[in-house]
């Protein structure tokens, strides 16, 4: 367990951004609804932009779940007193990382090898 870090703060960091996510699933449920095909009622370009506006909001919702994991990963790891260490090597993350985003779960250097890849 990391002592250096103040681990009340970023539960509740956490906790305040999964609130968030969760209240904003109802509006992206809405969102992302079958276009309607009616060519009677909606124009082609507005069947177009609604098509567009379907698919941004599938990957919003999509990138929203894959934080919503995150977040309870990292309170998992809250709870078991491995928070602020990296799942890949397994030392410290360093708190301004987590103070950008306290869900993160890999160090600046395996983040950088996974990218470089």
């Amino acid at each position: 367990m990391r002592n250096d870090l103040d681990l009340e703060y970023f539960k509740g960091k956490l906790e305040k951004r999964l609130d968030v996510l969760q209240s904003g699933r109802q509006g992206q449920q809405r969102d992302g609804a079958p276009v309607e095909l009616d060519q009677t009622r909606v124009g082609r370009l507005s069947r177009m932009d609604a098509m567009q506006q379907q698919a941004m909001a599938q990957a919003t919702a999509r990138r929203a779940e894959a934080e919503l994991q995150r977040i309870h990963v990292a309170l998992g790891r809250l709870r078991t007193g491995d928070y602020g260490y990296c799942i890949k090597c397994e030392e410290e993350i360093a708190e301004g990382r987590l103070q950008v985003d306290p869900s993160t779960l890999i160090c600046i250097d395996c983040a950088r090898a996974a990218e470089n890849g």
